[in-house]
């Protein structure tokens, strides 16, 4: 299918938006309005969903045709969204919107192919029913900070993943921040502000198209320095997955709680706000600047990695 993310999800919304439909027609499997939705409010909250979906698609994949999403992608984005710790309402929503676009692929499909493509997106259950088991979700307030980042990290079998674990837990970038890094990303060395140390910098685009500093310690810059040197390469690239696995491994040989990679981001969230502290910079002043740094704007989004 061609045209935009919006014009795309419009597209699939016209199939299966049928207003005032009857509910023995949308579950009567023999009717032609069988899995439809009735609802205007329904419908618009999920095609939300899809445009975002699309719009991850079109950033992380380059994935600019509907009709080629395939379970992968629908692993990865939950994966990713399970990441920021949705409210388990968020995530529900999230899967049952995506549960129709499956539907609504089929029926669009069935109608324009006469050999049709069939979607199969039922992963998505999975890792729904495994982020409520694992507590992912969020009923409440959860800390997800390690008790012990370094030690972790130097228990990842992978140097790759040590090194981007490394740069999450220094500079409190996120996991799209370090998954792929290019060598022209490699900005060179500055003084930080806050503690008046040489720091390397690492430019990052991140959630929302993002871009900022990534600021880490010399010996972590120079080794991803020398990665691309040794490698004969201008790329660090790593499988997010692989990454999540790796320190969920770690995690339960040294008996600490796994909270994804996302537990480096909060554990330089609480530890930056120390170093500010520590530099006679108000609360209000390093709730700003650690929020900033995070690329957040409102300072209090930086409270809620501090459990207020």
């Amino acid at each position: 299918m061609r045209g935009s993310v919006y014009y795309q999800s419009a597209v699939l919304t016209k199939v299966i938006f049928v207003e005032g439909s009857k509910k023995e027609n949308r579950i009567n499997p023999n009717h032609e309005q069988y899995q439809c939705i009735s609802s205007f409010k329904t419908m618009e909250s999920y095609r939300n969903v899809w445009n975002n979906f699309f719009n991850y698609l079109k950033e992380h994949f380059k994935l600019k045709n509907c009709e080629l999403i395939n379970d992968d992608h629908i692993k990865s984005y939950i994966e990713y969204k399970i990441e920021y710790y949705p409210s388990k309402q968020y995530l529900e929503k999230i899967t049952s919107a995506l549960g129709k676009l499956e539907v609504a692929l089929n029926k669009y499909s069935k109608d324009k192919y006469e050999i049709p493509i069939i979607y199969d997106f039922k992963i998505r259950q999975k890792l729904l029913r495994n982020a409520k088991d694992l507590k992912l979700v969020a009923n409440n307030y959860h800390n997800r900070v390690y008790s012990d980042a370094n030690l972790i990290i130097q228990h990842l079998n992978s140097y790759n993943h040590q090194l981007a674990a490394s740069i999450q837990l220094e500079g409190g970038a996120r996991s799209e921040g370090v998954t792929l890094i290019k060598e022209e990303q490699l900005k060179g060395f500055k003084i930080d502000n806050i503690s008046k140390k040489t720091v390397g910098v690492i430019e990052t685009k991140e959630k929302g198209g993002k871009v900022g500093d990534v600021l880490v310690s010399l010996t972590t810059y120079q080794k991803l320095g020398n990665y691309f040197t040794n490698n004969n390469t201008s790329t660090f690239k790593i499988k997010y997955q692989d990454y999540l696995n790796d320190i969920k491994n770690s995690c339960e040989k040294l008996n600490i709680n796994y909270q994804g990679s996302h537990g480096f981001r909060w554990t330089f969230a609480q530890n930056r706000i120390r170093i500010y502290q520590k530099f006679t910079y108000t609360y209000e002043q390093a709730l700003q600047g650690v929020s900033w740094e995070m690329k957040h704007f409102r300072a209090n989004i930086t409270e809620h990695y501090l459990g207020k």
